[in-house]
């Protein structure tokens, strides 16, 4: 029934394997590819007519993983899998780069790629599998894609690389790297890393490109035994319609490239545009030509315009050379109730940063089918239409804006301090108010001010710059800190983030068949320089992390007890922790480890909780004193409160030092009296003595006058006890002089 072709290579000690002809026989090339026990089916399908004016390449991906490949049931109300995750939003994109550019440039027909997670293992990450299974249902599709592409992982440990690391390995690499590429080319790069240097991030790019080769000729060999004819195109346009446009215009575009702002220059390009098509009505009438035919086309000289004066005068659209950075300006604590915050702006580009500390209890819980985990960073990239000079649909952010927020999170997540160092989350939020490129690594560089700002003790300041490329043959010349229109109309958009001792992250994205090691190499020495610019800009605002938080950010103090004392704390049905955490606003997170997180906003506020739940993990101890209240009263004594949740008991022979008849006669319910432990039952029920208290204060006549106080504070001994309690005090580094030292420690964070 079914013709199914198979092919098999083992990679790295893994076995991958490609398969066509048994599933999605109607799709135009359909793959199942397979790694270890993760199964992903990849299909592609182009729509046979290219639809009605279009002027770009629809291409679509999507990839999506199905809860059940985990054997997940997926949570919620709707037990079906809904919107794209984040995650297959970033994976989407990165199947989506490398592919574009290997289409020709004539095929406009609608394209979707889909690839399906229907297996999950842990040991062999799928984003890898699913650019390997796409290239591979593209080569053997009708479609137009000129080349092949393989993919590989990279990461990092124990100085050694290694390939296609699971995702426990990931946990522990000081890189991740993903590569796509062709037999003789890098097509895309992105990456995380921790510090590393451009000598390290070339060798792992190298490493990962050679893992693609033998991937690659698998894939030719699959095309070779079930791949369809390629639909033959002719281009999009002719010569002498682009040499026509030429003469026209050349000159007008050269003048409306010198000028400097952004929107006038648009303006300048679009009014002549439009003069190109009045120039073109008759043809566009008669249908000799189209309108994409004439875009195509003027772009094509616009293109050549930018690119003839980079290449052969040295000189960009601003009179920048090519490795020159656009004047930067820094300011931070610029909005006085926010927690830290910059502005960052470079040239026409700009980004306003906020940062937010919180608790735990504040942390982003992400559902996927690598299981249920907590993130303490996060950060939202937020891009307005007001920034590029629009009035359009405010909508959710998209895949663009979550690819930009990610690789801005990759830049800053090594450098940030460990949760034992620094317990709080943080959000970090970009608003790109004005946009010319590079807001994503005006977001890096905002970023890193703000968290300095906020107090968060970065390991270092981070920055980053966007670089591009503008290629002839073998003429090429590599630019700094590029601009929309050069990111628009030249080969390369390269970003590199890192400090002055290393890089963090990577993101290259390529409009051409391709870049070489080469290449690579000269652009990450000018980043480098173009980096150590842009962080001395910085350092002339803001070079290190202040010295204390907010006063509007939550303070936290952490707390570890003995696991038998978590009980008390949190009381019957949460009664204990909810009536302290109401009485002072504060928020209480009791972790079975026995470590408490206690935060609230305010010192005051904190300190106030902070003594409520040590009152209630504090062990007396015979000779501790306390003001007590009465809480029952017997023939043979009285029951005693001494602290919030221990009571006490004082026989009627302990309460004077004068005979008394009757208990009810110098006690009643409610009074409050000094009490002091003298021993302990058989149940730990605590013996106590009002007569034989030291200090004369509260006595049994005292108490008849003050029965309407409450005050079950502990307060302080004697100064013939001074020894024993100083043994007790508990001490802001962690740790506690008495024996009692793994009963309880802490810490406090506040300003």
């Amino acid at each position: 029934m079914f013709k199914e072709i198979t092919r098999k290579i083992e990679v790295d000690g893994k076995i991958i394997e490609l398969s066509t002809g048994k599933i999605a026989n109607q799709a135009d090339g359909a793959v199942l590819a397979k790694m270890g026990e993760s199964v992903i089916l990849c299909t592609a399908v182009s729509n046979k007519e290219v639809k009605e004016g279009i002027g770009f390449f629809p291409l679509t991906v999507h990839y999506k993983e199905m809860k059940f490949a985990a054997g997940q049931i997926p949570g919620g109300f709707v037990k079906k899998e809904g919107k794209s995750t984040d995650k297959e939003a970033l994976v989407s994109r990165l199947i989506d780069r490398p592919l574009r550019p290997l289409f020709h440039p004539a095929f406009l027909n609608e394209t979707q790629v889909i690839c399906t997670v229907l297996s999950y293992d842990p040991e062999c990450n799928t984003d890898i599998l699913a650019i390997i299974g796409a290239s591979a249902a593209l080569a053997l599709s009708p479609a137009p894609y000129q080349d092949i592409i393989a993919a590989s992982r990279v990461g990092l440990i124990d100085d050694k690389f290694i390939l296609n690391p699971s995702f426990a390995q990931l946990k522990n690499s000081k890189l991740d790297l993903a590569i796509a590429g062709t037999k003789s080319s890098v097509m895309m790069v992105e990456s995380e890393a921790d510090l590393l240097s451009e000598e390290q991030m070339l060798e792992a790019i190298e490493f990962g490109h050679q893992a693609c080769r033998p991937i690659i000729e698998m894939i030719e060999d699959l095309v070779k035994a079930a791949g369809k004819p390629k639909l033959q195109l002719t281009d999009l346009y002719s010569s002498s319609l682009r040499d026509q446009i030429k003469n026209l215009a050349e000159e007008d575009i050269k003048k409306a490239f010198s000028i400097k702002l952004k929107q006038d220059r648009y303006t300048a390009i679009k009014q002549l545009e439009e003069k190109i098509f009045r120039h073109f009505a008759k043809d566009l009438e008669n249908n000799n030509l189209n309108k994409s035919q004439i875009e195509f086309a003027f772009k094509a000289v616009e293109s050549e315009v930018l690119r003839y004066d980079i290449l052969h005068q040295n000189t960009r659209i601003d009179g920048r050379k090519p490795e020159d950075i656009r004047n930067i300006d820094c300011e931070v604590s610029i909005l006085p109730k926010t927690h830290g915050s910059s502005l960052f702006t470079r040239g026409e580009t700009q980004s306003l940063v906020v940062i937010t500390l919180g608790t735990n209890q504040d942390e982003q819980v992400v559902d996927s089918i690598d299981g249920e985990y907590k993130e303490r960073f996060m950060l939202n990239y937020i891009f307005p239409p007001y920034s590029v000079g629009e009035a359009s649909p405010v909508r959710a952010p998209g895949r663009r804006e979550i690819g930009h927020g990610k690789l801005a999170w990759r830049a800053l997540n090594p450098v940030l301090p460990a949760k034992e160092q620094f317990p709080y989350s943080i959000r970090v939020v970009s608003e790109i108010t004005s946009c010319n490129g590079s807001s994503s690594m005006a977001t890096i560089c905002g970023g890193s001010m703000a968290l300095m700002n906020a107090g968060v003790p970065i390991k270092a300041p981070i920055a980053g710059i966007a670089m591009g490329l503008i290629k002839e043959n073998d003429k090429f010349v590599i630019l700094s800190d590029i601009m929309g229109d050069e990111d628009n109309l030249g080969d390369m958009d390269f970003k590199v983030a890192g400090s002055l001792e290393g890089i963090t992250a990577l993101q290259m994205d390529i409009k051409i068949s391709g870049v070489t090691l080469e290449i690579m190499k000269q652009t990450l020495e000018q980043a480098k320089a173009g980096r150590t610019h842009i962080l001395q800009q910085m350092y002339k605002t803001i070079n290190k992390a202040n010295d204390s938080i907010s006063q509007y950010a939550p303070c936290i103090y952490n707390l570890k007890i003995d696991k038998d004392k978590i009980r008390d704390v949190i009381g019957p049905g949460g009664k204990t922790v909810r009536e302290i955490c109401e009485s002072t606003t504060a928020k209480i997170e009791v972790n079975d480890d026995g470590n408490i997180i206690i935060s609230a906003i305010g010192k005051e506020k904190l300190d106030m909780a902070i003594a409520k739940v040590k009152m209630i993990i504090f062990e007396p101890e015979i000779g501790d004193i306390f003001n007590g209240t009465v809480v029952k009263i017997l023939e043979a004594g009285a029951f005693i409160n001494y602290s919030t949740n221990r009571d006490g008991f004082v026989h009627i022979s302990e309460i004077s030092k004068e005979r008394i008849e009757f208990v009810s006669s110098v006690l009643k319910h409610g009074d409050i009296v000094r009490v002091k432990i003298i021993g302990f039952d058989n149940k730990g029920k605590a013996k106590l003595t009002i007569k034989n208290v030291e200090s004369g204060n509260n006595s049994i006549s005292e108490a008849k006058s003050n029965r309407s106080h409450e005050n079950n504070n502990k307060e302080s001994l004697d100064n013939g006890r001074s020894k024993r309690e100083s043994a007790k005090k508990w001490q802001h580094n962690g740790s506690k002089t008495s024996t009692n030292e793994e009963i309880i420690k802490e810490r406090k964070y506040f300003s």
